[in-house]
Protein backbone atom coordinates (compact mmCIF):
# COMPACT_ATOMS: atom_id res chain seq x y z
CA UNK A 1 0.00 0.00 0.00
CA UNK A 2 1.49 3.36 -1.04
CA UNK A 3 2.64 5.55 2.05
CA UNK A 4 0.25 7.98 3.42
CA UNK A 5 1.49 9.01 6.94
CA UNK A 6 4.52 9.60 8.83
CA UNK A 7 4.67 8.75 12.81
CA UNK A 8 7.84 10.52 14.70
CA UNK A 9 9.07 9.55 17.91
CA UNK A 10 10.66 12.81 19.47
CA UNK A 11 13.11 12.23 22.46
CA UNK A 12 16.68 10.74 20.75
CA UNK A 13 15.16 10.93 17.20
CA UNK A 14 13.82 14.67 16.20
CA UNK A 15 15.47 16.08 19.47
CA UNK A 16 18.72 14.24 19.57
CA UNK A 17 20.16 12.98 23.87
CA UNK A 18 20.89 11.06 26.25
CA UNK A 19 18.06 9.48 28.17
CA UNK A 20 19.70 8.66 31.13
CA UNK A 21 21.02 12.37 31.93
CA UNK A 22 18.03 13.92 30.74
CA UNK A 23 15.59 11.89 33.09
CA UNK A 24 18.71 12.41 36.38
CA UNK A 25 18.56 17.05 35.37
CA UNK A 26 14.51 16.67 34.70
CA UNK A 27 14.18 15.15 38.56
CA UNK A 28 16.85 16.94 39.80
CA UNK A 29 15.06 20.37 38.68
CA UNK A 30 11.34 18.89 39.87
CA UNK A 31 12.70 17.75 43.32
CA UNK A 32 14.37 21.72 43.75
CA UNK A 33 11.17 23.06 42.67
CA UNK A 34 8.42 21.02 44.69
CA UNK A 35 10.58 20.99 47.95
CA UNK A 36 9.49 24.27 49.24
CA UNK A 37 6.36 22.76 48.90
CA UNK A 38 7.05 19.97 51.46
CA UNK A 39 7.66 17.21 48.77
CA UNK A 40 10.72 15.10 50.05
CA UNK A 41 12.94 14.52 47.44
CA UNK A 42 14.07 10.99 47.53
CA UNK A 43 10.07 10.11 47.96
CA UNK A 44 8.97 12.90 44.98
CA UNK A 45 10.91 10.97 42.56
CA UNK A 46 10.18 7.29 43.89
CA UNK A 47 6.15 8.56 43.37
CA UNK A 48 7.19 9.98 39.74
CA UNK A 49 8.35 6.73 38.68
CA UNK A 50 5.78 4.86 40.50
CA UNK A 51 3.11 7.64 38.18
CA UNK A 52 4.80 6.69 35.18
CA UNK A 53 4.66 2.59 36.13
CA UNK A 54 0.91 3.35 36.47
CA UNK A 55 1.23 4.88 33.10
CA UNK A 56 3.03 2.28 31.01
CA UNK A 57 0.57 -0.43 32.71
CA UNK A 58 -2.28 1.30 32.23
CA UNK A 59 -5.43 -1.09 30.55
CA UNK A 60 -6.99 1.56 28.49
CA UNK A 61 -9.91 2.90 31.13
CA UNK A 62 -8.33 6.09 31.99
CA UNK A 63 -6.36 8.97 30.75
CA UNK A 64 -2.44 8.52 31.11
CA UNK A 65 -3.14 11.51 33.31
CA UNK A 66 -5.91 10.04 35.52
CA UNK A 67 -3.47 6.83 36.06
CA UNK A 68 -0.78 8.88 36.93
CA UNK A 69 -2.23 10.99 39.48
CA UNK A 70 -4.43 8.28 41.48
CA UNK A 71 -1.21 6.61 41.79
CA UNK A 72 0.46 9.91 42.99
CA UNK A 73 -2.09 11.23 44.82
CA UNK A 74 -2.09 7.45 46.36
CA UNK A 75 1.34 8.64 48.01
CA UNK A 76 1.21 12.10 49.33
CA UNK A 77 -2.59 12.66 49.25
CA UNK A 78 -5.17 14.67 47.79
CA UNK A 79 -2.97 17.67 48.33
CA UNK A 80 -1.04 16.47 46.02
CA UNK A 81 -3.82 17.12 43.25
CA UNK A 82 -4.29 20.79 44.61
CA UNK A 83 -0.87 21.19 43.94
CA UNK A 84 -1.40 20.17 40.31
CA UNK A 85 -0.79 23.81 39.34
CA UNK A 86 2.53 23.96 41.12
CA UNK A 87 3.76 21.13 38.24
CA UNK A 88 1.92 23.43 35.70
CA UNK A 89 4.47 25.74 36.84
CA UNK A 90 7.20 24.32 36.45
CA UNK A 91 6.54 22.75 33.33
CA UNK A 92 6.30 26.54 31.58
CA UNK A 93 9.62 27.88 33.71
CA UNK A 94 12.24 25.53 34.84
CA UNK A 95 11.42 22.56 32.93
CA UNK A 96 13.64 24.96 30.51
CA UNK A 97 16.66 24.39 32.04
CA UNK A 98 16.43 20.37 30.82
CA UNK A 99 16.98 21.67 27.22
CA UNK A 100 20.56 22.33 27.89
CA UNK A 101 21.44 18.36 28.17
CA UNK A 102 19.70 18.33 24.50
CA UNK A 103 20.90 19.13 21.37
CA UNK A 104 19.55 20.73 18.02
CA UNK A 105 19.39 19.10 14.76
CA UNK A 106 18.70 21.38 12.11
CA UNK A 107 17.79 18.70 9.66
CA UNK A 108 14.59 17.16 11.39
CA UNK A 109 12.50 20.18 10.62
CA UNK A 110 13.93 20.86 7.53
CA UNK A 111 12.91 16.43 6.65
CA UNK A 112 9.56 17.18 8.79
CA UNK A 113 8.67 20.37 6.17
CA UNK A 114 10.07 18.40 3.06
CA UNK A 115 8.28 15.09 3.69
CA UNK A 116 4.66 17.39 3.99
CA UNK A 117 5.53 19.32 0.61
CA UNK A 118 5.80 15.16 -0.51
CA UNK A 119 2.26 15.39 0.49
CA UNK A 120 2.21 12.88 3.50
CA UNK A 121 0.61 13.31 7.00
CA UNK A 122 2.69 13.24 10.06
CA UNK A 123 2.15 12.85 13.92
CA UNK A 124 4.12 13.28 16.80
CA UNK A 125 4.03 9.34 18.62
CA UNK A 126 6.48 10.46 21.26
CA UNK A 127 5.64 8.44 24.45
CA UNK A 128 2.75 9.84 26.28
CA UNK A 129 4.33 10.43 29.70
CA UNK A 130 4.58 13.75 29.69
CA UNK A 131 1.96 16.85 29.59
CA UNK A 132 0.88 18.46 26.38
CA UNK A 133 2.81 21.56 27.84
CA UNK A 134 5.98 19.49 28.22
CA UNK A 135 5.93 17.98 25.15
CA UNK A 136 5.30 21.49 23.06
CA UNK A 137 8.56 22.78 24.77
CA UNK A 138 10.46 20.04 23.53
CA UNK A 139 9.24 20.19 20.23
CA UNK A 140 10.38 23.94 20.34
CA UNK A 141 13.98 22.49 21.78
CA UNK A 142 14.09 19.87 18.71
CA UNK A 143 13.54 23.09 16.51
CA UNK A 144 10.17 21.83 15.08
CA UNK A 145 6.91 23.38 14.88
CA UNK A 146 4.32 21.58 16.63
CA UNK A 147 1.77 22.82 13.96
CA UNK A 148 3.15 20.48 11.50
CA UNK A 149 1.57 17.36 13.17
CA UNK A 150 -1.92 16.61 13.16
CA UNK A 151 -1.65 14.28 16.23
CA UNK A 152 0.64 15.11 19.20
CA UNK A 153 0.13 12.66 21.84
CA UNK A 154 0.56 13.38 25.71
CA UNK A 155 -0.72 12.23 29.02
CA UNK A 156 -3.94 14.02 28.49
CA UNK A 157 -5.26 12.49 25.22
CA UNK A 158 -3.48 9.06 25.31
CA UNK A 159 -4.43 5.54 27.11
CA UNK A 160 -1.57 3.73 26.59
CA UNK A 161 2.18 4.12 26.19
CA UNK A 162 4.51 2.45 24.20
CA UNK A 163 5.69 -0.29 23.53
CA UNK A 164 1.60 -1.19 23.63
CA UNK A 165 0.32 -2.22 20.37
CA UNK A 166 -2.80 -0.48 21.21
CA UNK A 167 -1.09 3.08 21.24
CA UNK A 168 -0.24 2.71 17.73
CA UNK A 169 -3.82 1.24 17.24
CA UNK A 170 -5.09 4.62 19.16
CA UNK A 171 -3.31 7.03 16.62
CA UNK A 172 -4.19 5.15 13.37
CA UNK A 173 -7.76 5.02 14.34
CA UNK A 174 -7.43 8.88 15.29
CA UNK A 175 -6.01 9.96 12.10
CA UNK A 176 -8.33 7.05 9.80
CA UNK A 177 -5.24 5.56 8.09
CA UNK A 178 -4.11 1.78 7.78
CA UNK A 179 -1.36 0.26 9.23
CA UNK A 180 0.18 -0.33 5.83
CA UNK A 181 0.24 3.01 4.65
CA UNK A 182 2.10 4.65 7.83
CA UNK A 183 5.87 4.65 8.71
CA UNK A 184 7.38 4.78 11.90
CA UNK A 185 10.41 6.58 12.48
CA UNK A 186 12.19 6.14 15.94
CA UNK A 187 15.31 5.33 18.11
CA UNK A 188 13.83 2.74 20.46
CA UNK A 189 14.14 -0.64 19.30
CA UNK A 190 11.29 -2.11 21.90
CA UNK A 191 9.10 1.01 21.28
CA UNK A 192 9.60 2.00 18.22
CA UNK A 193 10.04 -0.81 15.74
CA UNK A 194 7.32 -3.10 17.04
CA UNK A 195 5.02 -0.82 14.92
CA UNK A 196 6.48 -3.28 12.11
CA UNK A 197 3.93 -6.43 14.48
CA UNK A 198 0.76 -3.95 13.15
CA UNK A 199 1.85 -3.60 9.47
CA UNK A 200 3.34 -0.58 9.74
CA UNK A 201 7.01 0.84 8.21
CA UNK A 202 9.62 1.37 10.46
CA UNK A 203 12.87 3.35 10.37
CA UNK A 204 15.57 3.32 12.68
CA UNK A 205 17.67 6.48 13.92
CA UNK A 206 20.84 4.83 15.32
CA UNK A 207 22.03 8.33 16.43
CA UNK A 208 20.72 7.77 19.89
CA UNK A 209 19.57 4.56 19.87
CA UNK A 210 18.13 2.79 22.86
CA UNK A 211 18.42 -1.05 22.38
CA UNK A 212 17.84 -2.55 25.74
CA UNK A 213 17.86 -6.22 24.56
CA UNK A 214 20.74 -5.81 21.96
CA UNK A 215 18.61 -6.91 19.24
CA UNK A 216 19.62 -7.60 15.79
CA UNK A 217 18.89 -4.33 14.23
CA UNK A 218 20.73 -5.12 10.74
CA UNK A 219 17.17 -6.31 9.00
CA UNK A 220 15.74 -1.92 9.79
CA UNK A 221 16.06 0.54 7.09
CA UNK A 222 18.22 3.08 9.34
CA UNK A 223 20.21 6.03 8.95
CA UNK A 224 20.40 10.09 8.92
CA UNK A 225 17.36 12.57 7.89
CA UNK A 226 18.50 12.35 4.39
CA UNK A 227 18.58 8.68 4.45
CA UNK A 228 14.96 8.32 6.01
CA UNK A 229 13.93 11.14 2.88
CA UNK A 230 15.46 8.57 0.20
CA UNK A 231 14.10 5.65 1.74
CA UNK A 232 10.44 7.66 1.78
CA UNK A 233 11.02 8.86 -1.85
CA UNK A 234 11.41 4.89 -2.92
CA UNK A 235 8.08 4.33 -0.82
CA UNK A 236 5.58 6.65 -2.70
Amino acid sequence: MKLTTVLFDLDGTLLPMNENLFIKVYFKNLAARLAPHGYDPEKLVTAIWGGTSAMMKNDGSKTNEAAFWDFFSGVFGERARADEPIFEDFYKNEFSLVRDVCTKDPKADEAIKEIKALGLRTALATNPLFPRIATLSRIEWAGCDSDDFEVITTYENSRYCKPSREYYLDILNEMDVCPEECLMVGNNVDEDMIAETLGMRVFLFPRCIINKDNRDISRYPQGSFCELLEYIKTEL
